[in-house]
């Protein structure tokens, strides 16, 4: 250890509590930042989760235009190849066919347009939480006919109920006309106000044969066994999908793709959240300054004796400098240590919403507890936010010292 590095370490503990609560600031703002980005990375996940286990999934295979034009000709000719495909791939968990037609949906009363969806319905609950957001009435069974799954607030628009009939006409994929009666088997909500309000669910057999579809489906719908292998499964799926014959040609988009809202959405409130950050670092760097600027006018006549006695002005800024780092880095590892801990601590345990949260987080299919997720982001982002300005901060009276003159600063009382 040089000289410069012992005397900036003993420095520090000149006025240790001067010292202990500048540390104390600077730990307490790494340990706040390492664990709200992990908490916001934890968020994110639920978000994205919540999202494809009720819409999208991790994965989707269509024809190439389909997710742009939703023409009903736009088909995967051969489900059960691209199943065969799926089952050779490491990382997928499960799919289901889902095929899609917007129709006219009428009650006794009421008229709206809408998507019928038609579901594999034991598929469909391996990919998504259909099911368990089953409000009243029951689940689709796969021997059943013209039933349907009807979302709470087209029910409520269309002034049906369980047991009541819904008229559907629509357009098949060969341009004939599509009508069926369904009869409301159950009424689901999933918290997602456009889901619920713009579509119903049908057995996919009955769709097929009611849109004529000649065995063919619009999605084949995939989960992967985690967010974090999603884009290996893509990368292997979109290397393999080229030996299934369709037309026009399948193509495998991500729930990015599919959801670029929501990603757009995580994006602007990661942001808005690192802009907060900053500011909460600005606040402690103040602090740093203070400490600083108080160890200067404190110590004027200590280095003008220094200057006089032939040290030159780079080497206080050196010490200076030292001093900085020496009592940054102890209070950024200190604040990591406890940042970390906390961190993992919740992450095994979780976050209560409340009561009050949990009943209505039970109701839309949304976690009773959130969990933080400790990522590269939260142990880098933070800690380093706070290095940098930090330091910055430092530089100002580290280099006010070279303005000192050796004959003012002796006459310092």
């Amino acid at each position: 250890m040089s000289i410069e590095s012992r005397m900036g370490w003993r420095n520090i503990w000149r006025n240790p509590r001067r010292s202990v609560l500048t540390m104390t600031a600077i730990a307490f703002a790494v340990a706040l930042l390492v664990f709200m980005l992990s908490f916001q990375m934890g968020t994110y996940h639920a978000m994205i989760e919540n999202a494809v286990t009720i819409r999208t999934g991790h994965i989707q295979v269509q024809a190439t235009g389909y997710h742009k034009d939703h023409k009903m000709w736009q088909v995967v000719e051969h489900p059960d190849q691209v199943s065969k495909l799926l089952d050779s791939i490491p990382g997928v968990k499960a799919y289901a066919p889902r095929a899609n037609g917007f129709a006219l949906l009428s009650s006794d009363q009421r008229t709206y347009g809408g998507m019928v969806v038609g579901i594999d319905p034991e598929a469909e609950a391996r990919v998504s939480t259909l099911k368990s957001i089953i409000r009243e009435g029951e689940y689709l069974s796969p021997d059943d006919g013209p039933q349907a799954l009807v979302g709470r607030l087209l029910a409520k628009n269309l002034k049906i109920g369980l047991g009541d009939e819904i008229v559907m006409l629509g357009n098949g994929r060969d341009g004939s006309i599509a009508a069926m009666v369904y009869t409301v088997k159950g009424i689901y909500s999933s918290g997602q106000d456009e889901f619920d309000r713009s579509s119903i669910q049908v057995p996919l057999k009955n769709f097929q044969d009611t849109f004529a579809m000649r065995g063919a489906v619009h999605r084949m719908v995939v989960v992967a066994d985690s967010l974090d292998v999603v884009p290996d499964v893509e990368q292997a799926l979109t290397a393999k999908l080229g030996s299934v014959q369709n037309d026009p040609p399948l193509t495998a988009l991500t729930w990015d793709e599919l959801m670029p809202g929501l990603q757009e959405s995580i994006s602007l409130d990661f942001i808005s959240g690192v802009i907060m950050y900053i500011m909460l670092s600005v606040v402690v760097a103040f602090s740093i300054l203070n400490t600083f600027l108080m160890a200067v006018f404190e110590r004027t006549r200590e280095f003008g004796v220094l200057m006089a006695l032939g040290t030159r002005p780079g080497k206080l800024t050196k010490l200076l400098l030292m001093e900085s780092t020496f009592l940054t880095l102890a209070g950024v590892a200190a604040g990591f240590a406890l940042g970390v801990g906390v961190t993992i601590f919740f992450e095994h345990y979780g976050i209560p919403l409340g009561e009050s949260v949990q009943q209505m987080a039970q109701q839309y299919g949304i976690p009773e507890r959130l969990y933080p997720r400790l990522s590269l982001i939260p142990l880098t982002v933070g800690p380093g936010i706070v290095l940098v300005i930090t330091f910055v901060t430092a530089l100002f009276p580290a280099f006010k010292v070279r303005s000192i003159k050796p004959v003012d600063a002796l006459a310092t009382v």
